[in-house]
C-alpha cells in the first residue's frame, strides 16, 4: 500500500505557478473557475479580476498622461514668457528702462504682492521707485545675503526675517514666501507673497535662473 503524499502548502502552489506562468493557458477551464476575493465586494473570477486590474492601470496611465500634458503646457507658457522678457530687456535703451521692464515683468509673471530690487550702485534716471533700493555691497545689512550672492542661485521659500526686512522694509511682516534672485556684482531681485505656500523650496527655478541671466546680459550693455 503506497504512502499518502503530503498536501502542498499554499505558498508552494503559488511558487510553482510563478515558475510556470503559462500553466493556465493549458487549462483555460481552470482559469475561468478560479475565484479571487475582493475587499470591496463579492468574489470575482480571475478573468474579471484581471480585467479590473487592466482598467485601473489604464486609468493611472490616463492620469499620468494628463499630468504630463499639463506640465508641458505650463512649461511652454513659461518658455514663451521668458523669451518675451529677454526680448523686452534687450530692446531697452538704457539701464534704468531695463530695470523698469524687469520689475514690471516680475510683478506680472509671478503675481507676487511685493517686488524688490536692490542695487549696489545708483543707476542714472532711476532715482525714485517703490521697488528700488540702493545699498552699497559692503553695507552690513547685506551680510545675510552673502551665501546667496556667492552662489548666484535663486532661492525660493520663506526667507529669514533679517532678509525680509532688507528687501521689503515696512511690508516685511506681511511677506510669507519669496523668490530671491541674486545678481552677483549688481544686487538682488525679489518677489514676495503674503501666501506662505506661493513660493516653496522644491519649486523649479530653471526659468527664474534664465530670467536673472537675461537681466544680467541686458545690463552688461550699459556697464
Amino acid at each position: 500500500m503506497s504512502e499518502a503524499q503530503p498536501a502542498l502548502a499554499g505558498h508552494e502552489v503559488a511558487a510553482w505557478l510563478r515558475r510556470h506562468p503559462q500553466f493556465l493557458q493549458q487549462y483555460p477551464d481552470l482559469a475561468m473557475s478560479l475565484v479571487v476575493p475582493r475587499q470591496d465586494g463579492p468574489a470575482a473570477s480571475l478573468v474579471g479580476y484581471q480585467l479590473e486590474i487592466l482598467r485601473e492601470k489604464n486609468r493611472d496611465l490616463s492620469r499620468r498622461l494628463h499630468e504630463l500634458a499639463s506640465n508641458a503646457q505650463v512649461n511652454e507658457q513659461l518658455t514663451l514668457r521668458t523669451h518675451q522678457l529677454t526680448l523686452a530687456l534687450m530692446r531697452q535703451a538704457n539701464a534704468a528702462d531695463t530695470l523698469r521692464a524687469m520689475a514690471a515683468a516680475l510683478a506680472e509673471d509671478f503675481a507676487g504682492d511685493q517686488v524688490s530690487i536692490v542695487l549696489f550702485k545708483p543707476v542714472a534716471g532711476l532715482d525714485q521707485a517703490a521697488w528700488l533700493q540702493v545699498i552699497a555691497a559692503d553695507d552690513p545689512r547685506l551680510a545675510v545675503f552673502a551665501d546667496a550672492l556667492a552662489s548666484g542661485e535663486p532661492v525660493c521659500g520663506r526667507l529669514l526675517p533679517a532678509r525680509n526686512e532688507v528687501l521689503y522694509g515696512e511690508q516685511a511682516g506681511q511677506v510669507q514666501s519669496s523668490v530671491l534672485l541674486p545678481l552677483p556684482g549688481i544686487g538682488l531681485l525679489a518677489v514676495g507673497s503674503t501666501d506662505g505656500n506661493r513660493f516653496y523650496p522644491g519649486m523649479g527655478t530653471v526659468f527664474v535662473h534664465m530670467m536673472a541671466q537675461s537681466l544680467l546680459t541686458a545690463l552688461a550693455r550699459f556697464v
